[in-house]
């Protein structure tokens, strides 16, 4: 397995000595967001989880490798280059065996994590049940990985352009612990609400490090959502977006698009629907994110050193 693997020295230090580490997916940066804010976003994003006592681990495939940690060369190779692949579980031995250039969506980005021996994860939503699903049956791999992969995510909770009820039920259904952070409403990404509740909810970092210590002590195999509101100064109204993402969703339908390509699709519809407003509340959820994240971690890894 480890034939697979490269780190950069900062995140092999960090492992070696039993430091904090944060993963980070290259698929928002490759897909998520235009250039250059994603450039400028994945370099804010590493600085902030480094000024919080933690190392980041931003993670791609290239020439063949796992990238655990990436250069400033190869961060903007997935920032502006066209050909980057999506890549989830089922793309892993492809883009690793043809040498593609791929960036990992939050699946992906779990199994990487979990190879290296990192068990925090920090990303903007995760995937879920799509609107529909149950005609569709389109299920973000996403939701399986939680399920069997020891990685605790920090995220803004689904994608708004998601059924929220059914991915809850889902993840329910896996065994995945949902914890509200600050929180005991489960977040719709860009809007502080959903609607439905976490099964938890906890207020500090070292309550999170401790639950997440536990679960794994215990032998019970997956990850856990550690759900974290947007900021109120950058929350959209839930309202109003909803009714956003069900236009841009009508047009998604007028248009054929499904697969791997609805949610890009969705989230450029939506950034045009707002005027732009959408980009700079993924941007925002995604930094504070990366802030609980490293703060989580630590607590976590001091409580894994001491129980060693």
């Amino acid at each position: 397995m480890k034939q697979y693997l490269t780190f950069t020295e900062e995140v092999r230090h960090a492992l070696e000595n039993n430091l904090p580490v944060v993963a980070l997916e290259t698929t928002i940066i490759s897909h998520g967001m235009p250039y250059p804010q994603n450039i400028e976003m994945a370099k804010e994003v590493e600085q902030i989880i480094r000024d919080n006592g933690a190392v980041p681990a931003t993670i791609g495939i290239m020439n063949g490798k796992i990238k655990i940690g990436l250069t400033e060369a190869e961060l903007e190779e997935f920032a502006t280059n066209q050909s980057v692949e999506k890549v989830s579980r089922r793309d892993f031995p492809y883009i690793l065996s043809s040498g593609k250039i791929g960036a990992t969506t939050v699946a992906a980005t779990m199994i990487a994590a979990e190879l290296a021996g990192i068990h925090m994860f920090a990303t903007g939503g995760i995937g879920g049940v799509h609107r529909d699903g149950e005609i569709t049956w389109d299920v973000s791999a996403d939701l399986t990985e939680l399920a069997q992969t020891n990685v605790a995510v920090v995220c803004a909770g689904a994608k708004s352009i998601l059924d929220i009820g059914r991915t809850l039920e889902y993840l329910e259904t896996q065994g995945v612990p949902v914890v509200g952070y600050h929180t005991a409403e489960f977040p719709s990404f860009f809007a502080r609400e959903s609607g439905y509740g976490v099964d938890f909810r906890l207020d500090t970092p070292e309550e999170v490090g401790a639950l997440m210590n536990t679960k794994w002590d215990l032998g019970l195999k997956g990850g856990m959502i550690i759900a974290n509101p947007v900021p109120e100064s950058d929350a959209l109204n839930h309202k109003e977006i909803e009714a956003v993402i069900l236009q841009a969703l009508n047009e998604a339908k007028e248009n054929n698009i499904a697969g791997k390509k609805v949610t890009p699709f969705l989230l450029a519809k939506v950034k045009e629907l707002t005027a732009g407003k959408s980009l700079q509340t993924n941007i925002a959820l995604v930094k504070h994110n990366a802030e609980v994240a490293a703060k989580v971690a630590v607590a976590y890894q001091q409580k894994a050193n001491e129980s060693k």
